[in-house]
């Protein structure tokens, strides 16, 4: 048991190597929301980035809420691969919000007040539109782990 306990909460060397590739990795756009979301800069909320949920890797995550926040490119526009993740994101009991590179630049803001609204649970159904996918889980506890 004390094997157990002293390894809880620790990555697998391999997901801990591609988690830091992806973050060297990270676009402009992923660069600014994180430089906005670290250090619980949005109302208190812990974030992490490039954290592993089961064989993905989620760009941000707040483990308390359960919610992801993925920031993509054009290449994601319709992309099938996205859908089995989300999927498995909601299986898993984490929601996952969506949105493009573009509108994290330019509607920062707006990008934020979204973000908040999840968080906040004002955000509690599925929302596909042309600038942005909302995958509800409906779990909402607040579970441990951000403190």
């Amino acid at each position: 048991m004390r094997v157990a306990l002293e390894n809880r909460g620790r990555r697998l060397p391999k997901a801990t190597a591609r988690a830091r590739a992806l973050r060297k990795g990270d676009n402009l756009a992923e660069g600014r929301l994180w430089s906005l979301l670290k250090d619980r800069q949005l109302n208190g909320h812990k974030f992490v980035r490039q954290f592993p949920v089961g064989p993905y890797f989620a760009d941000f995550l707040c483990r308390r809420k359960r919610l992801v926040v993925e920031v993509d490119g054009s290449q994601h526009f319709g992309s099938a691969h996205d859908r089995r993740r989300d999927e498995y994101m909601r299986r898993e009991g984490y929601s996952v919000l969506r949105f493009w590179n573009v509108d994290v630049l330019k509607e920062t803001e707006s990008v934020l007040e979204t973000i908040v609204a999840a968080l906040e649970g004002r955000l509690a159904e599925e929302v596909h539109a042309r600038d942005l996918r909302f995958v509800f889980s409906g779990s909402r506890d607040d579970a441990s782990g951000d403190v």
